[in-house]
């Protein structure tokens, strides 16, 4: 070992004396790194070429493409009880339609459930928001703004104009809404037909895409689309739960206050929960207008009081816990989607922003885990995977000094 030492000192310093000896030319140098920056321009420019030509096609095929999303989403919620029902022996195409006709009807009795109450206590809430506007007058006119009723009265004058000239727009958008009322509609027919067609036979798909891609391309191809299902399926179970716990604990603060409408709040602030950060923002903001205008300021303040502690709650302790084993994404990650998500395409946006980050960083895991296969940095034990850990096996085979080194001989 120590005689070897000198000889390597050798070597090292004869290839220093020879790379000095021949110095490279410093022109030639800088060529070569310009090519390799033109190569990954063009690189980067097709990539980006062809990601807006895949936007420009989701564009195009969006009113095909947002029925199926949701159905998927719809099934990641609905496979656990159709799996159950068939373990009883039952015929797949029954048990997806016993739990599809399950589901919508438990939805629609919780409807017909608070809808009596609704009607019961909308009028009053009406009056009560009439009150409460006088009341807002009434301190307008006190200390400090003191206003005058001409004042107001001009104010509200100039609103009804601004109404006025106006209407033409808003009736526009109001048959404009009711277009697409009646699209959306269409579409959760649609989303009901293929979330049955997506349960009873949605776990054929992955076999016939190994059959048709065949067996070197479909391995990689269905542990990806097992990661993803898997992921999407925690997301809406983990958001399901945080969504719950936000509806229990607000809907039960405001049943103890005598707030009206308690139980539609509640039921939105469960929906709402779906989008996050945004959804529970204007879910508490609802719960506190409804406030204020049936019980007053105090029982408005205690109201946001409760709302933002349970959102904190539920923010900082159960969420992060949640989500972190479900997607493993940053908070930072979370509130840039549903930003972008929300600017470019709304409400749909921002519900979607969160699966979709979720799916990227499932794409990226897996693609470092493949070059960590096809490297050798890892071997197909030191991987978890969801589907086939054999055919990964016989695709990346370990390295016999890796072999050696992870599993020595005895000598």
């Amino acid at each position: 070992m120590l005689s070897s030492t000198p000889h390597a000192v050798d070597e090292l310093h004869d290839t220093d004396v020879a790379s000095h000896a021949h110095p490279r030319d410093r022109t030639g140098v800088i060529i070569e790194g310009l090519k390799q920056l033109a190569w990954w321009s063009l690189r980067i420019l097709v990539i980006l070429a062809g990601t807006y030509v895949t936007w420009l096609l989701l564009g195009k095929f969006w009113r095909g493409i947002l029925p199926v999303a949701l159905a998927i989403i719809v099934t990641t919620v609905l496979w656990t009880p159709t799996q159950w029902l068939c373990r009883l022996k039952l015929p797949r195409a029954v048990a997806a339609l016993i739990t599809l006709l399950g589901s919508v009807g438990v939805v629609g009795a919780f409807f017909a459930f608070i809808a009596p109450s609704v009607a019961q206590q909308m009028p009053g809430l009406y009056f009560q928001g009439f009150e409460g506007i006088q009341r807002i007058e009434l301190w307008l006119q006190g200390p400090p703004l003191n206003l005058h009723d001409e004042d107001l009265n001009n104010y509200f004058a100039s609103g009804t104009a601004w109404l006025q000239n106006q209407s033409g727009t808003i009736a526009e958008r109001l048959f404009a809404g009711l277009g697409k009322a009646s699209s959306i509609v269409v579409n959760v027919g649609i989303v009901l037909v293929l979330t049955f067609f997506f349960l009873k036979d949605g776990d054929r798909f992955l076999p016939w895409l190994n059959s048709v891609v065949g067996r070197r391309a479909g391995g990689p191809l269905r542990e990806l689309l097992a990661r993803c299902w898997v992921t999407l399926s925690g997301f809406i179970r983990a958001q399901a739960i945080v969504s719950f716990v936000d509806a229990a604990f607000i809907g039960l603060a405001l049943v103890i206050m005598g707030i009206p409408l308690a139980l539609v709040l509640a039921m939105l602030t469960f929906f709402a929960g779906f989008v996050p950060i945004v959804g529970a923002f204007v879910a508490g903001a609802l719960a506190v207008m409804v406030a204020f205008v049936a019980k007053g300021l105090t029982a408005a303040i205690v109201v946001l009081v409760i709302v933002v502690a349970v959102q904190q709650l539920e923010g900082n302790i159960l969420s992060p816990l949640l989500q972190s084993r479900a997607m493993n994404l940053h908070p930072a990650v979370v509130l840039l989607s549903v930003t972008i998500g929300g600017s470019l395409f709304g409400i749909l946006g921002a519900f979607f922003a969160v699966p979709v980050a979720a799916m990227v960083a499932v794409l990226l895991r897996f693609i470092g885990d493949m070059i960590d296969l096809k490297t050798g940095a890892r071997t197909p034990e030191e991987v978890e995977f969801v589907s086939q850990r054999e055919f990964f096996s016989e695709l990346f085979p370990t390295t016999p000094a890796r072999s050696e080194a992870a599993c020595p001989k005895d000598e």
